[in-house]
């Protein structure tokens, strides 16, 4: 192992349930309702595939564009209530300290993703950053993590990628990647059986669990 990449939301920052709570109130507003079950079927897409899902669904008449700056808007004044996930700050320091490359593939939004790294001072860990708007097609699509690691200049078989929802594991493997996938109660009942090793805390984890996936 050579790199590794980690997923933002519900990875980094437990912040799946207030994405949940914002997009299912927006969604009330424009017209719309779905389940909690219907909505963790599209945790670890990009907002615009979400939402273009959403619209066409419920015939909602406002733009793709509005929809989603109202949603990024309201999260950003929400941002203060986001914490760290348990244990990772620990865990990252610990890879950085033995040089692993580590990039970040998140399909939120580049703003979002700025402000996160800013706020919580990750920039120092990530060589590399790839947000939902750097990419044509979002998870399940391999694309994010191929960019990434094609940018951290290592083989995605040299890649490990640590996720918290099945469309983010399907699209590591996709990738042709090692994958942890991380069981995060906020991220609602997500199939994480394809990936290599499903962990509930960062402190399940040390340099020799993972060095034994890639043998």
């Amino acid at each position: 192992m050579k790199g590794i990449i980690f997923d933002m939301d519900g990875v980094i920052i437990d912040s799946e349930p207030l994405h949940q709570k914002l997009e299912m109130e927006l969604l009330e507003e424009l017209g719309g309702k779905m389940t909690k079950e219907e909505h963790n079927a599209l945790i670890g897409t990009t907002d615009y595939h979400m939402w273009s899902i959403l619209k066409d669904k419920f015939n909602i008449e406002k733009s793709l564009e509005e929809i989603i700056d109202i949603k990024r808007k309201r999260f950003i004044e929400n941002i203060h209530l986001v914490k760290l996930v348990d244990n990772f700050e620990q865990f990252i320091k610990t890879l950085h300290d033995k040089g692993y490359i580590m990039g970040l593939a998140s399909s939120n939004n580049r703003k979002i993703v700025d402000l996160v790294m800013d706020r919580f001072k990750l920039d120092r860990y990530f060589k590399v950053s790839i947000s939902g708007d750097d990419v044509i097609h979002g998870k399940p699509h391999p694309e994010i993590f191929l960019k990434a690691v094609k940018e951290m200049g290592i083989k995605p078989s040299d890649c490990l990628v640590i996720e918290d929802a099945k469309n983010g594991v399907v699209a590591a493997k996709a990738a042709g990647m090692k994958c942890i996938g991380l069981k995060n109660p906020g991220s609602g009942e997500q199939d994480l059986s394809q990936a290599d090793l499903v962990i509930s805390n960062f402190d399940e984890l040390n340099l020799d669990i993972i060095e034994k996936l890639f043998e």
